[in-house]
């Protein structure tokens, strides 16, 4: 457990954000500004909550998430880093990396003139992480709460030789019914579709759901929008730094298999992923760094 005393006096604001013990024992930066609500655990530098004042909760946590320190938290926004999806050579590391359950320190937090607050967080190496990842790339994420929410997730290789990476925000968003949604923003791009043995198919208009959804789009920049007529908003996800975006809702059989997303919880979710995946994974230079930033925002329908 981090020194929550000491994190509060070097970067509690009052009134505005304090550290504190959160759902089974996690240490958890808790904001209430002016312009929204949210909640970041320490492990995996992990958002759990977000809320614009006057809005409904935009991101999704499971109810029966199961809060034990060094495993995935189900729900939120996970940071999946060096590598997306399974590890293609060990299958024993990992899946989606080390970075969603691994330690993260706080550097600083900000009040901004907008009444927003910056919080910037860095993965904090370890010995086993190095046996995994034996390359100079130290990771940071930026993220700022207000109205809008910002993320930007940015890797630097510090080393001498070029480094390749794959990540991706897996961010969970809360629906009303995921049946009655609509995604936005994809129509024409092609996918690789993962339910149907890594096929390579071509979206035709929004993207719906009525059975099991994994899908990495490729080539896709524009912004996506969750069309939710019974929230009566669209959430819109605009990026930059990534040319993939992973679309998932694991269904009804898929979901129990999983066992923390509670009952019917997958109607209530949906993911929207900024990626850089598939034949997206990116390679960086010695000296310099790769910025997936990511902004969501909430407008009514």
């Amino acid at each position: 457990m981090p020194d929550l005393f000491g994190l509060n006096a070097r970067f509690g604001i009052p009134g505005q954000i304090i550290f504190k013990k959160g759902a089974g024992g996690f240490a958890v930066a808790e904001i209430h500004n002016r312009r929204a609500i949210a909640t970041i655990a320490l492990q995996g530098a992990h958002l759990i909550a977000w809320q614009p004042h006057g809005e409904r909760p935009v991101i999704w946590l499971s109810a029966a998430t199961k809060f034990t320190q060094g495993k995935a938290i189900r729900g939120g926004i996970p940071v999946c880093w060096p590598w997306f999806g399974p590890h293609v050579c060990e299958p024993s590391f990992p899946a989606h990396g080390f970075a969603r359950t691994g330690p993260w320190e706080v550097v600083s937090v900000e009040s901004e003139a907008d009444d927003a607050t910056q919080l910037l967080f860095r993965l904090i190496p370890s010995e086993t992480t190095h046996s995994q990842w034996p390359h100079a790339t130290p990771l940071e994420i930026r993220i700022v709460v207000g109205n809008g929410l910002a993320i930007d997730l940015i890797t630097k290789n510090i080393g001498a030789s070029p480094v390749t990476i794959g990540e991706a925000l897996h961010t969970y968003f809360a629906v009303s019914d995921v049946q009655k949604i609509k995604v936005l923003g994809l129509d024409g791009c092609a996918y690789i579709d993962k339910i149907d043995s890594g096929q390579q198919k071509r979206q035709s208009g929004p993207v719906t759901f009525a059975s099991e959804v994994d899908r990495v789009y490729l080539d896709s920049t524009s912004d996506c929008l969750i069309e939710d007529p019974g929230f009566a908003r669209r959430i819109r996800v605009a990026k930059q730094g990534s040319r993939s975006t992973v679309v998932w809702n694991p269904w009804v059989e898929q979901a129990k298999k999983l066992g923390d997303l509670g009952e019917k919880g997958y109607l209530g979710m949906v993911c929207v992923e900024s990626a850089n995946a598939a034949d997206d994974m990116v390679t960086i230079a010695p000296g310099n760094e790769h910025r997936l930033a990511v902004r969501y925002s909430v407008e009514p329908l």
